[in-house]
């Protein structure tokens, strides 16, 4: 909030004495807290750091070692700069000692070549630091109009982030304590560079404080969260150090971003809210987006050079019928369950709910590791964290990111085709529904759609319009292979009842049960009819 020093001698009370950069020319972007004026030479000891020192030379000591100590003990105090008028002490140049210590400590040295009133500098350089003040001042209220505004509206991590960018111009990014990356905005700059070996820097980098900043990495860090139950660090990158209203945008977004996860932490966490774009992505963008890859790595979950497994897993609970909000919230937990799943048998995973009927993963494993060992250790761990039943499908092993969508899609077709296969399978791939899983990926084709109304049509119409149940005694049969007793024992009818029903059926549909055509091509209908009951 303070002016530098090079403002400062720009003011034209200073110009108008020919001022002129003699030394330390590095330093001029140094701020300047207070003018003082001092004709001694033991002056370092009264000072707090900040001031430009103005003084006319006359008590100055003649000595090399003297002047050279004068200058060392002006920056061990960290003075902003020294101003020396040229006319009573000095009349055309300073002594070597004072240009060559100045240089060294990079403390910036300025001539005035004419006499110059003191005063009128010392008014002018006050003036200009208390109206940088107020600027800062004014700068800071409307940041805290801006992300109280952001707060009270409930704004989403990405937006509070965006504002940040906006209003500092710095790429900032949103961390978990583990270094993961939860969300960015690059302020316009390349997001691979940005976020590439995000973890390992992360680590690098300690804040002592709550918010603090490191010179070296040119890392604004500040911890999110209530003190005591901090959950991630907002970290602003600025090469420069950050100026205080940087300071308070870093604070207010990070106390807006708690208040956020408070607020939302009945709904989803913000890491599957994070992971859920990025599946989102990849299952609705043909090509993915160029720095996908780099956003995954940054979250733990590297796809390049990895072997890469869709996953979709389904609750039993979980149906066209059942309440939209009771099925949301069925699904947040089954995907924290299996979040919880990977992690404890270390697998790295992208796990997030992306429809009404799914949680998503995918799975990124090593080049050389046993694709099928892991999932079975993942799926026995799924099945044990989910709080109740699950199905868990798998797609295609695929190496390449812009296979992953594929890989998805199959997971879900096997899950969608899977929900009414019998067995107890860890997980099943495609091979394991097989009719099922064809008639899954043929289930929007009209034609496929005409044929189960053709062939089922008159039954079903038979069972709405007489509250009958013969749609369902013929699913028994054809599961028994046309066995009549034994699915007259999975109907639970007697087989005297069932078989008049059984002839009942074949009435209505006008086929005979007997002909083994006609029975497949029954099941196959029924098997389309149960897709669109599931979808």
């Amino acid at each position: 909030m303070y002016p530098s020093v090079a403002e400062a001698i720009a003011l034209p009370v200073i110009r108008r004495a020919k001022p002129q950069v003699v030394a330390g020319s590095a330093g001029m972007q140094g701020r300047v807290r207070w003018v003082h004026v001092a004709e001694v030479a033991d002056i370092a000891h009264l000072l707090r750091g900040g001031e430009l020192v103005l003084t006319t030379g006359i008590a100055l000591p003649d000595e090399p070692v003297a002047l050279t100590r004068y200058v060392d003990d002006l920056a061990a105090v960290r003075a902003a700069g020294l101003v020396i008028e040229l006319v009573r002490r000095w009349s055309d140049h300073l002594p070597e000692a004072l240009v060559v210590a100045a240089n060294r400590h990079r403390l910036p040295l300025i001539t005035l070549a004419q006499e110059t009133p003191f005063v009128s500098v010392t008014e002018a350089v006050v003036a200009l630091i208390v109206d940088a003040q107020l600027a800062e001042l004014r700068a800071a209220e409307q940041v805290h109009e801006t992300f109280t505004s952001l707060t009270v509206a409930g704004a989403e991590p990405a937006e509070v982030l965006r504002e940040v960018a906006r209003i500092s111009g710095l790429p900032v990014v949103l961390e978990t304590l583990g270094h993961e990356v939860l969300a960015y905005d690059a302020a316009g700059r390349d997001p691979t560079e940005l976020l590439a070996d995000w973890g390992q820097r992360s680590r690098s980098v300690a804040a002592p404080e709550r918010t603090a900043y490191d010179e070296e990495a040119g890392w604004l860090v500040t911890m999110v969260g209530a003190q005591g139950a901090d959950w991630g660090r907002l970290v602003l990158l600025s090469p420069d150090p950050p100026p205080h209203r940087h300071v308070v945008v870093a604070e207010r977004a990070a106390s807006a971003l708690a208040v956020h996860r408070l607020v939302a932490r009945d709904r989803e966490s913000l890491e599957r809210q994070t992971h859920r774009m990025l599946l989102a992505q990849l299952l609705g963008q043909a090509v993915p987006p160029p720095d996908l890859a780099a956003r995954a790595a940054a979250l733990g979950v590297g796809l390049e050079r990895r072997q890469l497994v869709g996953m979709a897993i389904r609750s039993a609970t979980v149906t066209p019928r059942a309440p939209a909000l009771a099925t949301q919230e069925v699904l947040r937990d089954l995907a924290e369950a299996t979040a919880l799943a990977a992690r404890r048998v270390a697998v790295p995973a992208l796990v997030g709910v992306v429809d009404d009927t799914t949680v998503r993963v995918l799975l990124s494993l090593p080049a050389q590791a046993g694709v099928d060992a892991v999932l079975r250790r993942l799926a026995r761990e799924v099945h044990r964290s989910a709080a109740g039943p699950v199905l868990v499908a798998v797609g295609t092993t695929v190496s390449h990111v812009a296979e992953v969508r594929r890989s998805l899609g199959e997971a879900a077709h096997v899950a969608g085709a899977a929900l009414r296969s019998p067995g107890t399978q860890l997980y099943h791939r495609l091979d394991n529904v097989r009719l099922r899983g064809l008639l899954h990926l043929l289930r929007d084709d009209e034609r496929v759609r005409a044929f189960a109304d053709r062939e089922l049509g008159p039954l079903l119409a038979r069972d709405a319009n007489h509250h009958s149940r013969l749609t369902e005694l013929l699913r028994c049969f054809c599961e028994q292979g046309g066995n009549k007793s034994a699915a007259a024992a999975a109907a639970h009818v007697s087989r005297t009842a069932y078989y008049q029903q059984l002839a009942r059926i074949a009435q209505v549909l006008g086929v005979s049960l007997e002909d083994p055509e006609s029975m497949l091509s029954l099941y196959v209908a029924l098997l389309v009819h149960e897709l669109d009951d599931d979808a």
